[in-house]
């Protein structure tokens, strides 16, 4: 594709690709020179001319000696929506969901809806790039727009036609989700997270309205859990503003309204009141929060075209996802051990709760907090574990460049009677061993993560196979 049909530049170049590390420019590349929280893009434009760059994607005021400019106030928008261009064509239906909890089970068990109504299906998310016959890790929840679109462009060329992807209130922020048609959105809740990042609630909430305000069709539709307060009734309010299609569901819900939930041995049953029908769905996942995402991933496939009874006939047959209250093994006394992602305050209580109708005898939660990230939720993830669990083993989690200890003294001025148990490893065999018959262990936090990242340095590190060890 030449530059004059894609930028509207009077110039013969043909374009061979996009880049927004100057070290992977090649002759006819657009560079998009961006300030980021580390470094100024804008500083590498030389560089990126030198190797070839076709074009300069940059603010107005940015130098670009050498090269076309390809000036916006938004430079990030701008390139993204070049760079969606050059990659098309997309997968027939493509769906986007945002939230703080909730977003990878829910763009998962969207596949896994769509590929039992018999579509070549698949989700990119912090469980990277899955089909149904293959799973490769990305890196980011949401990948950068380039990686991003080229992925999404090769979904298409191998046969998909419906896809599912999280877009994270850092990817909104950062215009990593722009230019891709995207059918129906949806919002799982929100809480604190990522405030390293967004400063404020009412930043990082901003974020994620942007995928509704901006990044979904104009004609298209938002899928909202409506349980989520005054969360939920802003995300409606703009979404009906844009005049999106809206489908609430939950307990609220006037598309798919959950009437009762019944906790069993291996899942629960969901009684869900839809069309004026009443449906008994069998889920074969434990918690309140797996029903809350299955009722937004069945939402979303309704939403794009899906039967509703049998949309909600297939939740009967999906899969746990990795990593999301994962049964990882069960102790030698009879206790089972879970392994989940949770991560924020609100995702430990949330937790605790799916589990706690199956647990007879004390649950015990292991968890620790990230270095590098949001410092002030750490004692508040100690209160919350503190009250919903009978203990708490305080451990690490990804330190990165902090102190561990640091980030342990952190959590246990919220938790003052937890253990501290510094080795991750150690503190999930301690867990194991004290656990008795009628006990569950919930190891929180890493959930499908296979390292443990110290310093510069990722160690490999999976909770799964650790507590697997542990238990045998």
């Amino acid at each position: 594709m030449r530059l004059s049909d894609l930028a509207g530049i009077d110039s013969p170049t043909e374009v061979t690709g996009f880049a927004i590390d100057h070290r992977k420019v090649a002759p006819g590349t657009i560079f998009g020179a961006f300030k980021g929280a580390r470094f100024n893009g804008e500083d590498f434009i030389p560089q990126a001319i030198a190797s070839g760059a076709a074009a300069i994607v940059a603010r107005p005021e940015a130098r670009v000696e050498g090269a076309p400019h390809i000036a916006a106030s938004e430079p990030r928008r701008a390139f993204a929506l070049l760079a969606a261009k050059f990659f098309a064509p997309y997968p027939d239906v493509t769906v986007a969901v945002t939230g703080t909890n909730g977003k990878t089970s829910s763009v998962e068990l969207t596949r896994q809806l769509w590929r039992l109504a018999g579509h070549n299906a698949a989700s990119i998310g912090t469980l990277g790039v899955t089909t149904a016959h293959d799973q490769v890790l990305t890196g980011l929840t949401t990948p950068d727009i380039v990686t991003f679109l080229s992925n999404v462009a090769g979904l298409k060329r191998e046969g998909v036609t419906h896809l599912s992807f999280e877009a994270s209130s850092h990817g909104l922020d950062q215009k990593r989700t722009e230019g891709l048609p995207v059918r129906a959105a949806g919002f799982t809740n929100l809480s604190r997270d990522h405030l390293d990042y967004h400063g404020d609630m009412a930043s990082y909430f901003a974020a994620k309205l942007r995928l509704f305000e901006e990044v979904v069709d104009e004609d298209g539709a938002a899928v909202v859990w409506a349980d989520d307060g005054a969360h939920s009734e802003k995300v409606i309010e703009v979404a009906r503003t844009r005049g999106l299609r809206v489908l609430t569901v939950g307990e609220r819900g006037e598309a798919l309204r959950l009437k009762s939930r019944t906790p069993s041995r291996l899942g629960q049953q969901l009684m869900i009141e839809a069309d004026g029908k009443s449906y008994k769905v069998m889920l074969p996942l434990i918690g309140a929060y797996q029903a809350a995402n299955a009722c937004v991933a069945a939402g979303l496939a309704i939403a794009t075209g899906g039967d509703t009874a049998k949309t909600l006939e297939h939740l009967a047959r999906v899969t746990p996802v990795r990593g999301r209250l994962e049964r990882a093994a069960i102790t030698r006394a009879g206790a089972p051990i879970y392994v989940d992602y949770a991560h924020t305050p609100d995702a430990i209580e949330a937790a605790a709760a799916a589990l706690r109708p199956h647990t007879k005898g004390r649950l015990i939660i292991v968890f620790g907090a990230g270095g590098d990230r949001d410092q002030g939720k750490r004692p508040e993830m100690g209160r919350v574990a503190a009250q919903v669990a009978e203990m708490v083993v305080v451990t690490d989690d990804n330190p990165r460049s902090e102190d561990a200890a640091a980030i342990r003294r952190d959590i246990l001025a919220g938790a003052a009677d937890a253990r501290e148990i510094p080795g991750r490893r150690e503190a999930i065999a301690e867990a194991v061993a004290i656990a008795g018959a009628d006990d569950v262990v919930l190891l929180a936090g890493k959930g499908h993560e296979q390292g443990q990242i110290v310093g510069d340095r990722v160690l490999p590190f999976d909770d799964v196979t650790v507590a697997r060890e542990c238990a045998a």
